[in-house]
């Protein structure tokens, strides 16, 4: 069974927009814990992440051994969204690295992430995968939620734009 491993910055960027479903578009388990979802409190974005994660089928808990061997491993906080989030990484029961994609948008965790054998994803490859993989969502509606991102403040340069533009 493979997991996705949802961070704060997709969490804001697609719950801004109101397009968390989208996430729904991956293969494996949605993991978003609940240390992760207490990091997002702006508006709309809160509002909608509660309403996805009562709508969802999300795993919310981390153990806590596997957030300990996070936080030693990398020595970051056992208490923090990021051990909880890289948590799956160090969990005995994942037999390869591989089988976990995080979501974030935050260099140091896909530093961290890549560094330990993980498959790493943005935002805007949530929404190349969900034009690739639903046969509703057109890439005209795909470039239109990519503009939405924009518009709200997602820090994403031209040239970034245009390959994720490009991409669809």
């Amino acid at each position: 069974m493979s997991f996705v491993h949802v961070g704060p910055t997709v969490l804001y960027d697609l719950g801004q927009i109101g397009e968390l479903e989208l996430l729904e578009w991956f293969d494996g388990a949605l993991v978003i814990p609940e240390d992760v979802r207490a990091e997002i409190t702006i508006e709309p974005a809160r509002t909608n992440l509660d309403r996805f994660l009562d709508e969802s089928s999300v795993i919310t808990s981390v153990r806590p051994e596997v957030r300990r061997a996070a936080a030693d491993a990398l020595g970051i906080d056992a208490e923090g969204y990021r051990a909880a989030l890289l948590g799956g990484l160090f969990d005995d029961s994942v037999e390869d690295p591989s089988e976990v994609l995080v979501l974030s948008d935050d260099r140091r965790l896909r530093a961290l992430a890549e560094g330990l054998g993980a498959d790493v994803a943005g935002s805007f490859a949530v929404v190349v995968r969900a034009a690739v993989a639903d046969k509703y969502l057109t890439p005209d509606q795909a470039k239109r939620i990519v503009s939405r991102m924009d518009d709200h403040g997602v820090q994403l340069t031209g040239q970034l734009r245009s390959r994720a533009i490009g991409e669809l």
